[in-house]
């Protein structure tokens, strides 16, 4: 069930409080639960996207629901401004610009295809995230990639690349999710 406007504002204000904490004490607010509302403390999976001027600044997030949505959100939206490895530390004089987009994960379904052919034509290009996984090495790409990379070929190989796979081989072991997101 989608979440109306006033919740979602509640989410994103918790996003910003927690990067705030950052740069004044370089450690997260604490974070209350209380009064929120109950579909802010169901477990779910969320990530949060920062980006100045267009440009990503820092993407941090959850594949599966462990802890309320609410919490979730406060913390990846810390590591995204901090702890991205790709950038430094979010700088004091770019909060102002930030742009923050949260995206709260539907439960992953998993693929049953054999090749990265049958992936293709099983995934839903603009609607499906998608995880990869072949041993250790796992990565995802949310739906928001698809405005970067429309062609589901293209998609799949840019992904296998993201998780260290060799992008032209299709290893026996490759198991592969989709999800849906509710993005904002």
């Amino acid at each position: 069930m989608p979440l109306h406007d006033d919740q979602r504002a509640q989410l994103r204000a918790i996003a910003r409080a927690s990067i705030r904490s950052g740069l004044d004490r370089r450690a997260p607010s604490a974070l209350s639960l209380d009064g929120l509302p109950p579909e802010l403390l169901a477990p779910r999976a969320s990530f949060v996207t920062l980006e100045i001027a267009d440009r990503l600044r820092g993407c941090i997030g959850s594949l599966e629901a462990r802890r309320p949505l609410a919490e979730d959100v406060h913390r990846n939206a810390y590591a995204a401004a901090f702890e991205d490895s790709r950038f430094p530390p979010l700088r004091p004089d770019e909060f102002d610009e930030l742009a923050i987009h949260i995206s709260i994960l539907q439960p992953a379904e998993p693929l049953l295809v054999d090749s990265e052919e049958a992936l293709v034509r099983a995934l839903r290009p603009g609607r499906d995230g998608l995880i990869l996984q072949c041993g250790p090495r796992r990565a995802t790409f949310l739906p928001a990639v698809w405005e970067d990379v429309p062609n589901p070929r293209d998609f799949v190989r840019h992904l296998k690349y993201k998780a260290g796979l060799p992008p032209n081989e299709w290893p026996a072991e490759m198991r592969c999710w989709r999800y849906e997101t509710e993005s904002f």
